[in-house]
């Protein structure tokens, strides 16, 4: 079942990106953290947002991690040093339990920075951990049973729920 079709999915990756900008208006320089894969895509779709509507100097960052297994080694495709003292926003597609989120947060507050958010597409509203998106597409309450599927690649975007 579909949740949100194109325009929605781009409606909200646009909204989520002005919320951004003014969150870090302060700043010259923002780093986006994706967790690959979704989180990335959904880092790479705000910053062509970001570029059109702010002057800031927006960074990827993708975050790699072993999602089944989070306490193993978080490695970033930046060094710490390119992060530190900066402003940050961790990106995921789907917030579920918020396992991969907190592990990832974790990873990033090794070293000292500005401010630190979190953005997703979708917030699912399962949490086991006192973790919260800062900046969110929807809010879906879910059983667990369901499986949302977050389509941001490609020219049609799509979020379903099966």
């Amino acid at each position: 079942m579909e949740i949100l079709n194109h325009d929605q999915v781009s409606n909200k990756i646009r909204r989520i990106a002005y919320q951004i900008a003014e969150v870090y208006m302060e700043h010259d320089q923002l780093i986006l953290a994706g967790i690959a894969e979704g989180g990335y895509t959904l880092a790479q779709k705000l910053k062509e947002q970001l570029v059109n509507i702010c002057d800031l100097n927006v960074v990827l960052c993708e975050v790699k991690m072993d999602k089944k297994n989070p306490l193993n080694s978080v490695t970033t495709s930046i060094p710490a040093s390119d992060y530190q003292d900066k402003g940050i926003v961790l990106c995921d597609d789907v917030l579920n339990s918020g396992t991969t989120l907190i592990y990832a947060v974790r990873h990033f507050l090794e070293v000292p920075i500005k401010k630190f958010k979190t953005a997703v597409l979708v917030n699912r509203n399962h949490k086991k951990f006192p973790v919260k998106a800062d900046f969110k597409g929807i809010s879906l309450s879910t059983t667990m049973e369901e499986h949302v599927q977050v389509n941001i690649q490609g020219t049609t975007y799509s979020v379903s729920l099966s």
